[in-house]
């Protein structure tokens, strides 16, 4: 029993050893090897940027020259109306729904969530499983944040005509943001059931709402999930301009998979653009 005490207290002394190690390193941004653990969300974030002159769109990284280039080329004064995409948990694609935005005339910004070192497991892309992780939907919450903080330091950023886009697990965090900075938001390949910690949209009831989700994903099919199955359909009850639109006879989780998909999500932006 003795040693069995000794144990735990060295186990405890070793929790608060680590413990004030990471409070440390919060003022001490070289533990974390130059800079914090959201900040690599932004420096590693996929930007597409709408053509300039002859030159089609682009997709870059956030801190590559060609972004830096592209920019310039676009002239003084410039203001794009900008897309913040977050992604689902398997990381960054749909890149060729980027590129379509960028040649509508939107900036896409796509922040890398899964560039954060100490970022909790969600998902089992083989087994089609997620939500292994409730601490993840503050981790994107706290991304949507800072994004929206940084773009604010960006002049090419039209902070009039921002938008917000997420896929599977970026389409809660699309869902639960409760801000107002977004004239309007798609939330694509997410039901909007489940715990009450996903449950619902959290957006201002001014804001239109595009929601698209297949009737058959088995992401939340009743033998994966608890509660999950359905669309978001009842909780478009007041909000303008707002649809939920279900795929049906599909039993696939993409959305994006279809070219008439893709134009529907552009139409529902370009009508919510302000002028």
């Amino acid at each position: 029993m003795m040693r069995k005490s000794v144990r735990t207290v060295r186990g405890r002394a070793l929790v608060a050893t680590v413990a004030l190690g990471l409070l440390a390193g919060c003022g001490n941004v070289a533990w974390f090897g130059g800079r914090s653990d959201i900040e690599s969300t932004w420096d590693e974030a996929v930007v597409a940027l709408p053509p300039a002159g002859s030159a089609g769109p682009v997709i870059t990284g956030m801190n590559e020259r060609e972004m830096r280039e592209r920019i310039a080329r676009y002239g003084h004064g410039v203001r794009l109306p900008t897309v913040l995409y977050m992604h689902g948990c398997t990381g960054i694609g749909n890149f060729a729904f980027f590129e379509r935005l960028a040649k509508a005339g939107f900036a896409v910004v796509v922040p890398d969530s899964l560039a954060r070192r100490f970022r909790p497991l969600q998902c089992d892309p083989e087994m089609q499983t997620g939500g292994f992780s409730r601490f993840v939907y503050d981790f994107r919450q706290t991304e949507i944040a800072f994004a929206l903080d940084r773009m604010s330091a960006l002049d090419w950023v039209d902070r009039d005509n921002l938008f917000l886009v997420g896929t599977s697990e970026g389409g809660v965090a699309a869902a639960l943001y409760r801000g107002h900075e977004f004239r309007a938001r798609v939330i694509t390949q997410w039901t909007c059931h489940g715990a009450a910690i996903v449950e619902g949209i959290a957006a201002p009831p001014h804001i239109p709402v595009l929601t698209i989700v297949k009737s058959g994903d088995p992401w939340y099919g009743a033998d994966r999930t608890r509660g999950q199955q359905g669309h978001c359909g009842k909780f478009m009850d007041g909000r303008p301009r707002s649809q939920s639109v279900v795929i049906e006879g599909e039993a696939a989780h993409d959305v994006y998979d279809s070219a008439e998909n893709v134009e529907m999500i552009v139409r529902f932006l370009m009508e919510e653009k302000g002028g």
